[in-house]
Formats: structure tokens, C-alpha cells, sequence
């Protein structure tokens, strides 16, 4: 599951090497500025996979962010995968942020759970129940009693590929990479109905280093 940090997602290496072929061929064949168009396509390819290291917030109980985004709703809902009440929390990806996945806590990944479905814009509610989805269960222990997060990878509009690599009875770790999503899409965190949450709607967050709640 995990892979030394390459700075560069390993998802986006076949796009990032055909942008690049593409764009030294026109530029030997008609020169760089016919080339130019290509070498921007490039660096959006270059940028949007970029995946840097992150640290770990050294807080025991904290939830941290699965994505980078902003968040776009807190409120509380039914949990549909792990049949409970919960607090949700959503994250919107746009096209500039880091689409690499990571856990927001340690735990045991209790289920694993794919739907296909629609790929509505991830920004609207309605995502997180039509869109094509992936949710992952985990259990967590804090101070001695068991709780459970669930976090779900949300396609959007140009999101067409979701990416998950982790199995029930799967070990993680908080800030450890288990999925990708390219192009822009939304990944819901729910908590259990004692969390604080930590952030507020239209607050921009960060894969691994923003703390969305404590437990």
C-alpha cells in the first residue's frame, strides 16, 4: 500500500510521460512556440499529480483531513455504509489540489465498499449519495474504546477513475496514502456524533496536516 514519497503521484506518470513526448515533438518538429499549448497542458499534468510528504500532527485523538479542498458541508446524517448516525464532514477537491488519499486515523479497515454510479458535479449534496463512490471503514481505538470512521472517495463531473488500495482486515495508519482520484472530486468523512469537529465550512484544508475533529 504505502511507497516512498516520489514527489510525483505514480498514478500520473504514464500522463506526465506522454505530455512530455507530446510536447518535445512538436517543439523539435515546428519549434516551441507551436509547442507552447502542449507544454501548459504539461505542467497542469505535472501540477495536478504532484504528491509531497506530509507530517503527522502529533495529536493522539485527532482525525485528520483524507484530502486537500475545502470544506463544503458539516452536518449530521445517517452513515449508510456503517448503518449509524454520524457527523459528516465533506472535503471538495478542485483540479489544483492534491488528489492523493490518506488515512485520517489508525485503525483496522473493517469493510471496503464500491458503488457505481453518476458523476454529477462533487461540489452539489447530491454527490455523495448518486455519484460513483468508494467507502472504507475503519476501526479506530481511542482510550480504550472502539470507534469508527468512514471515509468515501466521491467521483465528480471530470473524475472518472477512483482509486483505492486497501482491503478489509487492512492495517492504516494517520497520514498513510490508501487511494487517488484524478481530476476533481470530494471525499466525505463520517465521524461519530461525540466528535468535535474542528473546522467550518469554507475552510481550506490539507491532506494529512489539517485536523478535521478530535475523537
Amino acid at each position: 500500500m504505502n511507497y516512498p514519497h516520489p514527489l510525483l503521484a505514480r498514478e500520473g506518470w504514464p500522463f506526465i510521460g506522454l505530455a512530455t513526448a507530446a510536447s518535445l515533438i512538436l517543439t523539435l518538429l515546428w519549434g516551441w512556440k507551436v509547442a507552447i499549448p502542449a507544454y501548459m497542458v504539461l505542467a497542469f499534468v505535472i501540477q495536478f499529480f504532484r504528491d509531497p510528504p506530509r507530517a503527522v500532527p502529533d495529536e493522539p485523538h485527532a482525525v485528520l483531513s483524507p484530502a486537500d479542498g475545502r470544506i463544503v458541508k458539516i452536518e449530521k446524517v445517517r452513515d449508510p455504509y456503517a448503518d449509524r448516525d454520524a457527523l459528516l464532514v465533506s472535503v471538495f477537491m478542485n483540479v489544483f489540489n492534491v488528489h492523493s488519499n490518506r488515512a485520517s486515523v489508525n485503525g483496522r479497515v473493517r469493510a471496503v465498499h464500491y458503488f457505481p454510479g453518476l458523476f454529477v458535479n462533487a461540489d452539489l449534496d447530491k454527490a455523495s449519495t448518486e455519484n460513483e463512490r468508494n467507502a472504507v471503514i475503519i476501526d479506530t481505538n481511542v482510550s480504550g474504546e472502539n470507534q469508527v470512521v468512514t471515509l468515501v472517495q466521491v467521483a465528480g463531473l471530470i473524475a472518472r477513475r477512483i482509486l483505492c488500495y486497501v482491503h478489509p482486515g487492512d492495517t492504516l495508519e494517520k497520514g498513510q496514502r490508501y487511494g487517488f482520484i484524478r481530476f476533481g472530486s470530494r471525499v466525505d468523512v463520517y465521524l461519530p456524533l461525540t466528535a468535535v469537529v474542528r473546522v467550518a465550512p469554507g475552510d481550506v484544508v490539507s491532506a494529512t496536516c489539517t485536523v478535521l475533529a478530535t475523537l
